[in-house]
C-alpha cells in the first residue's frame, strides 16, 4: 500500500492528496439491507485505502447516501474495518489464489468477502453467493474470478492456516517491520499488543463534572438500561458499544465519549482555577473540554485545520464550555501567541497512532517505517517551540498515542538532554502516582505515551 500519515490529528502534517470520491456506480441489482450491498460498500472504502486515502474520511464521505440505512452504515463499517483488521490475513491467501493482480476494487472485494467468510464461516454459501452478485456490480466481467477465488480458499481453508502460523505478516496481520519493531521495544507483552490492536475497542464515557455527578450519572445509566464499569481515573466503560443517541443526557452535554486511556491528560496535567492553560493541537476538543471541566482556567486550544478547529467549538458548545479557540501551526509562535507564559501546557502531538490501532486500523498498512523517524522529528520541533511559551516553573504533558519509544521514551531523554531547565515529574492523579512509561493498550483502553515536564526558575 503506499503512504499516507493518519488521520484526526496527523492528517494537518500530510501532503495533499486528491479527495476519494466515491464510485458511481449503479447498484440497483443489490438491495440496500442485502450482504452484497454491504460487501460492495465496504469494498470500495478498502479499495480507497490501498490507493492511499483514510478509512474514516471515505466513510463520511459515503455514509450520507440516501440508499444507506442505519443498519447498512453499520454493517459497512464493520465489514471494511475488519477487513482492514484482517488484511494481511486475506492479503496473503489472495496472492496464492491469482496469478496475476487484480484490479483494486476487485482485489478489495475479495479481501472484504474472506475476512467475512473468517469470522462466519458458517455462513459460507451465503456470503459467497452475495460476494458474486456484488462483483456483478462491480465488474461483471470478473464474477467468475471471485467466485473461483473464493470457493478455492474455503476448500483450502485448513491449508491456508497452517501456512499461515509460519508467516509473521499473515499470523498477526501487521507489516513484518511492525512486528519486529514491537517485539523489540515490548518483549514480554508484544503478541498481547499485537492482538489486542486486532480487537474491538472498547466504548467509554467521561461524565462532565460540571452538569452531573459521577454516581448521579451512573444511576441513570443503569435506569436505562445501560451497563458500565468505573476505572480507576474515573472514566466508564460501557459493557457494549452503542450510539451516542442511545446516551443519556449526550446532547445536554452531561457525558462524552473519551477512550479511557485519554482520560488520564487533564487530571495529570492537574489545571488550577485561574491559569492559563495550553492546549497545543486540540482537536477534536476531548481534552480541552476536560480541563475546563476539571478547574475554571483561561484555557487556548490551537488547531492547524480551521475545519477541525470548528469541532472544538462544536463540543465545547455541547457541554457549555468555553475557550480561545486559535486557528494556526504551533510553531509559529508569532502567528498566535502574545507573549504571555502559560502555566500549564498539554502537548498531545503528532505522532504515528500505534496505539490506536483498533480503531483505526488502516494506520498499520499506510504507515512506513521510515514515518517513525519524522514523526520524532516534527514532535522534537513542536516541544522546542511550546516549551518558550511555559512559564518558570510551569509544566507541560506531553502527551502520544504511540507506543513506539522513537516517539515517547527516547523522545522525552533527547529533549532533557537539549533543555537542562526540564525535569521530569511523576504524574500524580486520582490513584496517587503514576510511573512515567507507556499505557500499553488493555480491554479497558487505547495505547498512549505520557510525561509530565516541568520548567525551572
Amino acid at each position: 500500500m503506499p503512504h499516507l500519515p493518519y488521520t484526526d490529528k496527523n492528517l494537518q502534517q500530510a501532503a495533499p492528496r486528491p479527495a476519494f470520491s466515491p464510485l458511481s456506480i449503479s447498484t440497483q441489482s443489490l438491495p440496500p439491507t442485502s450482504l452484497g450491498y454491504a460487501l460492495a460498500n465496504a469494498a470500495q472504502i478498502v479499495a480507497a485505502v490501498q490507493d492511499g486515502h483514510n478509512a474514516t474520511e471515505c466513510f463520511e464521505r459515503m455514509r450520507t447516501s440516501p440508499a444507506w440505512t442505519d443498519a447498512s452504515r453499520g454493517a459497512i463499517r464493520d465489514l471494511a474495518w475488519n477487513t482492514l483488521r484482517d488484511y494481511g490475513h486475506g492479503d496473503a491467501i489472495v496472492s496464492q489464489l491469482t496469478s496475476k493482480p487484480l484490479p483494486t476494487l476487485i482485489h478489495a472485494l475479495l479481501l472484504t468477502t474472506l475476512s467475512r467468510l473468517r469470522h462466519r464461516p458458517e455462513q459460507a454459501h451465503t456470503i459467497v453467493h452475495q460476494a458474486v452478485a456484488a462483483a456483478t456490480v462491480l465488474a461483471p466481467g470478473l464474477k467468475g474470478v471471485v467466485n473461483g477465488v473464493l470457493r478455492n480458499a474455503i476448500r483450502r481453508a485448513d491449508e491456508f492456516s497452517a501456512a499461515q502460523e509460519n508467516n509473521l505478516v499473515a499470523r498477526h496481520a501487521y507489516p513484518e517491520w511492525w512486528i519486529q519493531r514491537i517485539r523489540a521495544q515490548h518483549p514480554a507483552e508484544w503478541e498481547s499488543i499485537l492482538a489486542l490492536g486486532n480487537a474491538h475497542p472498547p466504548m467509554s464515557l467521561r461524565v462532565n463534572r460540571r452538569k452531573i455527578s459521577l454516581a448521579a450519572y451512573l444511576d441513570t445509566l443503569a435506569a436505562a438500561g445501560i451497563h458500565a464499569h468505573r476505572l480507576p481515573n474515573d472514566a466508564l466503560r460501557l459493557e457494549q458499544p452503542l450510539p451516542v443517541s442511545r446516551l443519556p443526557g449526550f446532547a445536554d452535554g452531561l457525558v462524552s465519549v473519551q477512550d479511557a486511556g485519554a482520560q488520564w491528560a487533564a487530571p495529570w496535567l492537574a489545571p488550577r482555577d485561574g491559569e492559563r492553560v495550553l492546549d497545543a493541537c486540540a482537536a477534536p476538543g476531548g481534552k480541552s473540554a476536560h480541563l475546563l471541566e476539571l478547574a475554571d482556567i483561561k484555557l487556548t486550544a490551537l488547531e492547524l485545520d480551521p475545519v477541525r478547529a470548528r469541532r472544538i467549538r462544536d463540543n465545547l458548545s455541547r457541554l457549555g464550555l468555553k475557550a480561545e479557540i486559535e486557528v494556526a501551526d504551533c510553531t509559529d509562535l508569532k502567528r498566535w501567541w502574545d507573549g504571555d507564559p502559560f502555566d500549564r501546557i498539554l502537548a498531545d502531538l503528532p505522532c504515528s497512532g500505534s496505539g490506536v490501532v483498533r480503531r483505526h486500523p488502516d494506520i498499520k498498512w499506510l504507515r512506513r517505517e521510515k514515518d517513525i523517524a519524522q514523526f520524532a522529528a516534527q514532535q522534537a520541533q513542536i516541544l522546542n517551540a511550546l516549551w518558550s511559551t511555559l512559564a518558570p516553573h510551569g509544566t507541560m504533558l506531553y502527551v502520544t498515542c504511540s507506543i513506539f519509544e522513537q516517539e515517547n521514551r527516547q523522545q522525552i531523554e533527547r529533549f532533557l538532554a537539549r533543555h537542562p531547565d526540564a525535569k521530569q515529574l511523576t504524574p500524580t492523579g486520582p490513584t496517587g502516582p503514576a510511573a512515567p512509561r507507556p499505557l500499553l493498550p488493555t480491554l479497558d483502553h487505547d495505547g498512549f505515551f505520557y510525561a509530565l515536564l516541568e520548567k525551572g526558575a
